[in-house]
């Protein structure tokens, strides 16, 4: 039997596009027979080393302002819940990033994904404090104290910033951004349909 191809799905949960992306990329990938890893990382490291200090859309305003009406268009287009800006934004998503990093290899990492962007985004709750996350946890029938624990021990925030060195070493530069089997890099949730095509083996434009 052949192997599924695999599509890595590389996100920050402060990006609202990495938002978009996480909510469609399932039944997308599922109808196309491609596996999904689900690689969560932080893109602060990543804009410090483009010499940003915050998030492009804060220090380019109107860039910021079309983001955000851009957004809300897809989100409707997409039947995602109207957005709500969280505040403030970016919001620091250290604290869910380990927690996410800690269950790369466990069941509930979708869910939690998919419940932690939905706070931000759909509600407009904070995911910053370790007890928004521990919450957030509890609400998917977890343990949200232990699972906190251990993603605060050195082992794991290694394995953090390994995932960091990993993106920057691979060419990542922004959030969301798709890997093939291949090593072909696809940026941004209108990218996702044709990162999941080239993992299929439509590749148009394939260097040769």
């Amino acid at each position: 039997m052949a192997r599924r191809p695999t599509l890595e799905f590389w996100y920050e949960f402060a990006s609202t596009y990495s938002y978009l992306a996480a909510m469609r990329i399932e039944a997308l990938a599922e109808a196309a027979d491609v596996a999904v890893r689900w690689k969560p990382f932080l893109l602060g490291p990543v804009f410090a080393a483009q010499g940003w200090t915050s998030s492009p859309f804060n220090l380019f305003p109107a860039k910021g302002r079309n983001m955000w009406r851009d957004l809300d268009r897809e989100a409707a287009r997409h039947g995602l819940p109207p957005v709500t800006r969280p505040n403030p934004f970016p919001q620091n998503s250290l604290s869910a990033t380990r927690v996410a990093t800690l269950g790369c290899d466990q069941p509930w990492l979708v869910p939690f994904t998919k419940a932690v962007y939905a706070a931000s985004f759909a509600e407009g709750r904070s995911i910053e404090e370790p007890s928004a996350v521990s919450g957030i946890l509890d609400s998917l029938g977890l343990d949200g104290t232990q699972i906190l624990k251990a993603a605060a021990a050195d082992a794991n925030k290694t394995k953090l910033r390994v995932a960091g060195e990993e993106a920057r070493s691979r060419g990542l530069y922004g959030a969301p951004s798709f890997l093939t089997g291949d090593g072909e890099l696809f940026w941004g949730n209108d990218r996702l349909e044709q990162a999941i095509a080239w993992a299929t083996g439509e590749r148009p434009g394939a260097m040769r």
